[in-house]
Parts: C-alpha cells; sequence; structure tokens
C-alpha cells in the first residue's frame, strides 16, 4: 500500500483549506474527490480509492471541506453553495484545468451546486452511492431546517456530539447504516473517524448535514448536466429516506439515469461506502467509465 499522501494548503475567503495531490505521469484530466460529511469523515475517506488507483495516468485531488478534517472550521452553518465555491475556487486557483467529479453519496448536491457555478470546469461526474430520490426532489421548509441548527447549536446538540464520538457508537451506526458486511466496519476505518472528530469544532459541519440544508428539489438543475454521469450503486444499498420508504438499487438508478440527459449506472456489490468496502470494484468501474468517455 502506497505511503499517505502529504497535506497542503490553500486559503479561501481567509480560512485555512487542507487538500492531498496525487500526481500523474500522463496528462489525462485530473479527478477531485468530495468526501462525505458526517462524524470523523474528510478527506481521508478516499485514501484505499486513492492507493487502488495507482496507476498514476491522471492527477487526483482530495480535499478537505470547510469545517472537515485539516481544514479551518469556523462555526457556521454550511451549506451545499458554500463548499460548492470553495471547491469551484480550488479549482480556478490549484488544479487550473476541467476536472471529473468522484462524489460519496449525499454530498451529490454539493456536485450539483458546482456544477451550476462552473459548468465550463466540470467534464463528468461519477456518482457513489447518491441518495434516495424522495430527499432530493421534495420541498423543504427552510424554516425547520434553522430550527434543527438552533437545536443542534446548543448544548443539547454538544452532548449529541460527545455521544456520537464515542466508538462504541461509529461502529454500530457503521454497521446499521453503511456497510453491508459487519467485519468491514474495521481497525482502520474506526481510527480515520476517531481522528476526524478529535476536534469538537468538527461538529458544525455535521450539524448543518442533519440539520438538511442539502435537501431541496434538484431534478431541474440535473436536466441540465449535459456532462457524462456514472452512478455506482452497491447491491445491498440502503435508504435513510424520511418517509422510510425503501427503494431498490435498481429503482435508484433508473431515477438518476432517467433524469440526467447522460448518464449510465452500474451495480457493484457493497452498501453504502463503496470506495471504502468495495474499493476495487468502484475504482474498476471508475476507470472503464473514463476510458469509454474518453475523459
Amino acid at each position: 500500500m502506497m505511503e499517505p499522501l502529504p497535506t497542503k494548503t490553500y486559503d479561501w475567503q481567509g480560512f485555512s483549506c487542507a487538500y492531498r495531490f496525487a500526481p500523474a505521469t500522463a496528462t489525462e484530466t485530473p479527478l477531485l474527490f468530495i468526501h462525505p460529511v458526517g462524524v470523523g469523515l474528510s478527506g481521508r475517506f478516499w485514501d484505499r480509492c486513492i492507493a487502488a488507483w495507482q496507476e498514476g495516468d491522471r492527477p487526483l485531488y482530495v480535499p478537505d471541506l470547510l469545517g472537515c478534517g485539516e481544514s479551518a472550521m469556523p462555526h457556521v452553518a454550511y451549506y451545499p453553495e458554500d463548499w460548492a465555491a470553495q471547491l469551484k475556487f480550488f479549482i480556478e486557483s490549484v488544479i487550473h484545468q476541467a476536472v471529473v467529479l468522484v462524489v460519496q453519496g449525499a454530498l451529490f448536491p454539493v456536485a450539483m451546486e458546482l456544477v451550476s457555478q462552473s459548468p465550463e470546469r466540470i467534464r463528468g461526474m461519477i456518482l457513489s452511492g447518491p441518495p434516495t430520490a424522495s430527499l432530493i426532489t421534495g420541498y423543504t421548509d427552510r424554516y425547520w431546517q434553522h430550527v434543527r441548527w438552533n437545536l443542534f447549536d446548543s448544548p443539547l446538540g454538544w452532548g449529541f456530539y460527545l455521544y456520537a464520538r464515542q466508538e462504541s457508537f461509529l461502529r454500530q451506526f457503521s454497521i446499521n447504516q453503511l456497510f453491508a458486511q459487519p467485519d468491514a466496519v474495521d481497525s482502520e476505518w474506526l481510527r480515520m473517524l476517531a481522528a476526524g472528530c478529535a476536534n469538537l469544532d468538527s461538529r458544525h459541519a455535521v450539524y448543518s448535514f442533519l440539520s438538511g440544508f442539502w435537501r431541496k428539489d434538484y431534478r431541474s438543475a440535473m436536466k441540465h448536466v449535459h456532462q457524462p454521469v456514472l452512478v455506482v450503486m452497491g447491491n445491498q444499498a440502503s435508504s435513510i429516506s424520511r418517509n422510510g420508504v425503501a427503494d431498490s438499487p435498481q429503482d435508484r438508478l433508473k431515477f438518476y439515469t432517467e433524469t440526467f440527459p447522460n448518464a449510465e449506472g452500474v451495480v457493484i456489490p457493497g452498501r453504502n461506502v463503496l470506495p471504502y468496502e468495495s474499493t476495487t470494484a468502484f475504482v474498476e468501474a471508475s476507470q472503464q467509465f473514463l476510458a469509454a468517455k474518453e475523459l
């Protein structure tokens, strides 16, 4: 396994933002990896995926979103538009060329906001286990989002975060919600989460995600994305839909491939964190897509 990539930084709006970079031996389109947001999650989520890539055919960029990992963690509410603006600046000031986005799970709205802000900088997207349709097609009242934020951003939320940082909680949540096989929740995964939430200021990004600031109807925006899109779904993918209605991986793929003008889908073994639990299959599916689309 290759050595961990060194951390570099850049400044955005007065904040220090971290990223890691794997250089290439060729001049293929760079990949920009967008990590999920949750207790202990950061760009380190992609370490296994980056190690598996290894061919060096294209540059790989792995930023930490503001509020996560080794980036600054201001006490603010984070919206998808904010993280998209950070990544737009990152592309323009650090990468200096168009990219293919590789996006995990419910950070799909950040990718959509980024494509909207800077379509000429995005050549394609690879979506790993994106949200069930009900979470990105329904109307969500902004008032109740702010009510949830204020509740989290209180002593009650502080107590919740202290509880959620415990290894026992992280292990059980991962088994119940993220991984197909319980024994895949290994010490490497738990150490990564523990390191990612060691700084209690990381709670603000998590609160923002749990408050639902990312939930709105993206169907119209999706219909205007003409870049090629690959949707990778786990064969045991599960939903955390508001209404509790489960959808099959095939149903979810159908929604995305029928809503995007230029999308295709593939099902691989795994559940909801495919780049980590089914790394080889995820990388192979991604590389085949990139080659077929000449990206």
